[in-house]
């Protein structure tokens, strides 16, 4: 049954924020965990701390190519100049003794000589021969890194919890680290409901379409590093349900079906997950999504997502995705959105939480905006595929004029806003 033909809003219906809290205050982070190589460990959650072993940087270092010395010859350098005695290149230090009067050529990153503890960069430096003289005044230890000047050895980097992403990675190799302790992820098993839906790769039957659901979730799990258990296409019979709620339930801890959660006459998932465990809820009060069942069978979350394929981007977006990222391990932290003008006018109806895909883009005079990505029916996957937001509309908001400032929420698959209002 398509969810328009609801009736808007009901005593049933939680408001979006009492909806998510009461999703992530019935979840506790699975247990256990496991160590891994670091190469492996990209979008993994730490289960303990990293703590610095070393202090980054471990040696005194240069961070301009130039000339070190000690600041006790400044005058020196600048009147009649300084011998040189050598150079210390990154790999390759420097390893004799300085004289009152000398200096050594160095090269960015290098182990600063014993003796030193000032580097003039070359553009500051005349070189006659084996001697150099200073053109311009420099500061003790200008251009010098000091050891720990990142990180101090003891000192925690990344706590419990952080989510690796290619900084931390780096961070984490910088430090000598090869293995990590990150959290166990989630097992997903997944499967879209209905009779219409036919695989890829066969033709269509009358009134029947491609089950472009199932991509839509798996891609959506796997862009974060989820392992997902594909049950496939279950027929709209409670028996086959049934199956693939036992099947889900023996080897997940989390099972998503889309499709089935409305009140049509065929719509079986959420009356046989009742028969299997505790529906918490069923009905929000946004759009597009209403029809979303959130429950427990055993020791198995399950969320039954909307059939129609935007309301499935939005509820998983929503309310899965930080599910998951609760059952990892990761510290429960609001989306970040920021508010922007809309650079048109916004048609809404008041009465639910509204979710339009939007384009952030650049206007003519070189200011970020907001403009909607199309038409916001929940069949219409064309402006999902256009969109790189959402804009979060509050319940009791109606039409919006043009530069009215409205919550912006990134997609997380999508890159930077392109120029002058074009996707």
């Amino acid at each position: 049954m398509d969810q328009s033909a609801l009736p808007d809003c009901t005593p049933a219906s939680l408001d979006v924020e009492a909806a998510l809290a009461q999703v992530l205050d019935a979840l506790t982070p699975l247990p256990g965990s496991e160590q891994i190589a670091l190469d492996l460990a990209l979008g993994r959650v730490l289960a303990q701390p990293l703590v610095a072993a070393m202090d980054l940087q471990p040696w005194p270092n240069s961070a301009m190519d130039g000339y070190a010395f000690a600041v006790s010859d400044l005058d020196q350098a600048l009147a009649k100049g300084l011998a040189l005695a050598g150079t210390s290149m990154a790999g390759h230090p420097f390893t004799g003794t300085l004289d009152p009067g000398e200096c050594v050529r160095i090269l960015t990153g290098a182990i600063l000589p014993a003796g030193c503890d000032t580097v003039a960069m070359q553009e500051h430096v005349a070189v006659h021969g084996d001697q150099i003289r200073l053109t311009a005044n420099v500061p003790r230890g200008a251009n010098v890194r000091a050891p720990g000047e990142d990180v101090r050895t003891g000192s925690v980097v990344l706590p419990a919890g952080t989510r690796l992403g290619p900084p931390q990675i780096a961070l984490a190799a910088a430090l000598g680290q090869a293995r990590v302790v990150v959290n166990h992820r989630p097992r997903v098993a997944l499967f879209t409901s209905g009779d219409e839906l036919t695989p890829l790769g066969q033709p269509l039957a009358a009134g029947a379409i491609y089950d472009s659901n199932r991509y839509l979730l798996r891609a959506m799990l796997q862009q974060m590093g989820m392992p997902v258990i594909d049950l496939g296409i279950v027929a709209d019979d409670p028996d086959a349900v049934r199956s693939a709620f036992a099947a889900a339930r023996a080897q997940a801890d989390v099972v998503i079906s889309s499709g089935g959660v409305s009140v049509g006459d065929a719509d079986y998932v959420r009356e046989v997950f009742s028969e299997f465990g505790d529906i918490h809820f069923w009905r929000i009060a946004m759009k597009p999504g209403r029809p979303l069942a959130f429950g427990r069978l055993d020791e198995t979350w399950f969320f039954g997502l909307p059939g129609n394929p935007v309301s499935t981007a939005v509820t998983f977006l929503e309310f899965v995705r930080p599910a998951l990222c609760r059952l990892e391990g990761e510290p429960l932290t609001a989306p970040l959105r920021v508010e922007l003008p809309l650079l048109e006018p916004l048609r809404k109806a008041p009465g639910r939480m509204d979710f339009q895909r939007g384009i952030v883009a650049i206007d003519k005079d070189g200011r970020p905006g907001v403009r909607s990505a199309g038409p916001q029916g929940s069949h219409v996957m064309s402006s999902l595929a256009a969109a790189n937001c959402l804009l979060v509309l509050p319940a009791a908001s109606g039409d919006l004029p043009a530069g009215s400032l409205v919550e912006v929420e990134l997609l997380p698959w999508t890159g930077t806003p392109a120029a002058h209002g074009q996707p």
